[in-house]
């Protein structure tokens, strides 16, 4: 017996390309990032994966001349389909010093980080990775107890947490204004608990919400707030 195949609608075909381009958006806009960066320049790059959390993967590659780069395959909300997203940001001058001073304390992460330990509770799987032109190391890792590891590793979160941020707000700002004054709540007190990092690089989706009037006043004002924070070196 033969099976007759439906064929498929032309406006179908054309949702199916749009969702596929959809996801290969971020890995050509991290592709194109790397091929842009001058080969002789350095670069320190922290990723995570921790399957459950939101976002469960995420990579920040800093460069030694400030340029930054953040891929994450997060949820906007929980219920949500994982969601490809990047952003290239300029990082600021006081955490690109730190950022490398600490990777040179950490002897660019060449050698064993982890503290070995297998009765700590899972916090994700963790990379710090060192490239220039003489050298290229990674090490992989739960729980380190070298200080400039544990330094590292809470600023790069401490600024994928912003970034996130960011990426809600402007979803938010363009399908569900209602819903930014929360977001902004949380976003402050995640700031004063010291969890944010390079506010900075959100300013642009702050100053949106500044500028637009069909956002409640109480939400621009805590935009304007966050703003004026985000030009002050943390």
């Amino acid at each position: 017996m033969t099976q007759t195949r439906k064929a498929i609608s032309p406006s179908r075909s054309i949702m199916i390309a749009a969702r596929y381009f959809a996801l290969l958006l971020p890995l050509l806009a991290f592709v194109a990032f790397a091929q842009t960066a001058d080969p002789a320049l350095a670069s320190v790059t922290f990723t995570l994966d921790f399957p459950g959390s939101i976002p469960d993967h995420y990579k920040i590659v800093v460069f030694s001349d400030g340029r930054a780069g953040y891929d994450s395959t997060g949820k906007l909300t929980p219920d949500a389909d994982a969601d490809p997203f990047h952003i290239d940001f300029q990082i600021s001058p006081e955490s690109k010093v730190k950022i490398f001073d600490l990777a040179s304390r950490a002897k660019y992460f060449d050698g064993k980080v982890d503290s070995g330990k297998k009765n700590l509770a899972s916090t994700g799987n963790k990379t710090l990775a060192y490239h220039d032109a003489q050298r290229s190391t990674e090490a992989h890792y739960n729980f380190s107890p070298i200080v400039p590891v544990q330094e590292l590793t809470s600023l790069f979160q401490s600024t994928a947490t912003t970034l996130e941020y960011g990426r809600r707000l402007t979803f938010y700002h363009q399908y569900q204004k209602l819903a930014l004054d929360e977001e902004l709540k949380h976003m402050d007190e995640s700031l004063h608990m010291g969890s944010l990092a390079e506010l900075q690089a959100i300013a642009p989706i702050l100053k949106d919400i500044i500028a637009d009037g069909s956002v409640l006043n109480v939400t621009r004002s805590r935009a304007q707030r966050l703003l004026a924070l985000s030009a002050k070196p943390r």
